[in-house]
């Protein structure tokens, strides 16, 4: 459930957005008023039909092109007043009324001569017409936001609707193009120069490790900390992806130890190593349109810069398909695990009462007792190392989707750290496991297309 805090942001951008549109005249006679709708309501039968007719106009280019924005701006604050059913019946509408036209397409197949082929027409065939209408979106003030968030809402509704995935995939490819890596900038954030909305929007987007409050924050963005984002020149006051960074001594080992707001400040200029402790996608309608691996590429290009004394770079990451996989897979995790260990678990579990298999172990008290700690570490650093480095997708890359994620940036699998994480959400989803991926600049091509083209996880576990 969203918090009271991020729908108020929600609103607040909702709000922004529709006072934009606002200021734009409306294609409609004053008389008219069938594009206005109740907040948080669907339309009727009439109102639909009326919207698709909107909808040709503004495809059509009916009145010339500012009249063709405006039209598209009328169904944009139409759109933004509708709840989910209502969004899901705008964009079946637009999904089924302005797909490519099929028979079109079979015509000019049918008619194909290779001697004076008719690539132009073709290339007008397969270009649906609803992609005029996104691009009126697009050129709107705020538009692209528009549409990053009407893909978010896509993206949800398509599971329930696959009619609505080929609109989905239209405006994927469309967004693909404008969030090309040429247009992203990276900017550092900081506490003193970072405007308050967009530092606030730091702390609903943090999808590693909630951010507590602004005193958590302020800690985040300290000295001894670095925080970078990319922006895309449309959207200056939303990050797309953010990466929070600590300048320590040595490879971390605890994220607790990373997030104490009363732990001293480390000195930069002492500080060799950079931890990666947190990266989060803010944007829902951008997802599979990647940018995690040329961040990483850019932050650590920019740290050298700042800090030459800087030797390593390395993440502090979950594995959040840790203790999923262990649930799932019972029996294996029995082979791999040596006598000794079997027969140590065998004797906690009976000394415990508790049915004879890892799962009973990792809900119990264990925590608590030193040689308990000891039994439980040893099967984990076993099982870890077999799941990260091991246990692979049908296709063929790494199962843990963080895993995955630095492996095909050119990290490799460094240490695991046993109760490095122990919130509730750290040992639900790993046991209080983490890991080091570390980036070696000298090797990160070559390991980045060992794990793309041969599935090779390089590590030191």
């Amino acid at each position: 459930m969203a918090s009271t805090h991020s729908v108020t942001l929600m609103n607040r951008t909702l709000g922004h957005l529709k006072r934009f549109w606002n200021k734009l005249p409306s294609s409609l006679s004053n008389n008219s008023d069938l594009l206005y709708i109740a907040d948080q309501s669907a339309p009727d039968h009439a109102q639909l039909a009326h919207v698709g007719k909107q909808m040709q106009s503004a495809i059509n280019g009916v009145g010339g092109e500012m009249a063709a924005r405006n039209t598209a701006a009328d169904l944009g604050r139409f759109y933004l007043r509708l709840n989910p059913q209502g969004k899901q019946d705008f964009l079946l509408l637009l999904a089924n009324d302005f797909d490519v036209d099929y028979p079109a397409i079979n015509n000019l197949v049918a008619q194909w001569d290779t001697s004076k082929p008719n690539i132009k027409g073709l290339k007008k065939a397969l270009n649906s017409p609803r992609l005029r209408l996104l691009k009126l979106f697009n050129a709107l003030p705020e538009g692209v936001k528009f549409l990053v968030d009407m893909r978010a809402d896509l993206i949800q509704l398509q599971k329930n609707e696959p009619a609505l995935k080929p609109l989905q995939e239209d405006l994927r490819d469309l967004l693909g193009d404008w969030f090309d890596l040429g247009f992203l900038e990276l900017k550092q954030m900081t506490w003193q120069d970072t405007p308050a909305e967009l530092l606030e929007k730091l702390i609903q987007y943090e999808a590693v490790h909630a951010i507590a409050g602004w005193d958590d924050l302020r800690n985040r963005l300290d000295s001894d900390r670095r925080c970078f984002g990319f922006f895309h020149p449309q959207m200056p006051n939303e990050p797309l992806i953010f990466i929070e960074v600590a300048l320590v001594q040595g490879m971390a080992s605890n994220i607790d130890q990373l997030l104490d707001q009363e732990a001293p400040i480390e000195d930069t200029h002492s500080a060799d190593t950079a931890i990666f402790y947190s990266i989060s996608n803010t944007q829902q309608g951008l997802a599979s349109i990647s940018f995690g691996n040329y961040l990483i590429k850019n932050v650590v290009a920019e740290l050298v810069k700042q800090h030459p004394q800087l030797q390593h770079f390395a993440t502090l990451s979950p594995i959040p398909g840790l203790r999923k996989w262990l649930n799932k897979h019972p029996t294996k995790v029995m082979q791999l695990l040596s006598d000794q260990q079997l027969n140590a678990l065998n004797h906690y579990c009976n000394q415990h009462q508790i049915a004879t298999n890892l799962e009973a172990v990792l809900v119990s008290d264990w925590s608590h007792n030193a040689d308990n700690k000891a039994f439980v570490k040893s099967l984990l650093l076993t099982l870890g190392q077999h799941y990260i480095t091991q246990e692979l997708s049908a296709r063929g890359t790494a199962l843990d989707p963080v895993a995955h994620f630095h492996l095909s940036n050119g990290a490799m699998a460094g240490r695991l750290n046993f109760m490095a994480n122990m919130s509730p959400k750290g040992l639900q989803e790993s046991a209080g496991m983490m890991i080091n991926y570390v980036y070696n600049i000298e090797q990160i091509e070559t390991n980045c297309i060992n794990y793309r083209e041969q599935g090779l996880v390089t590590h030191t576990l």
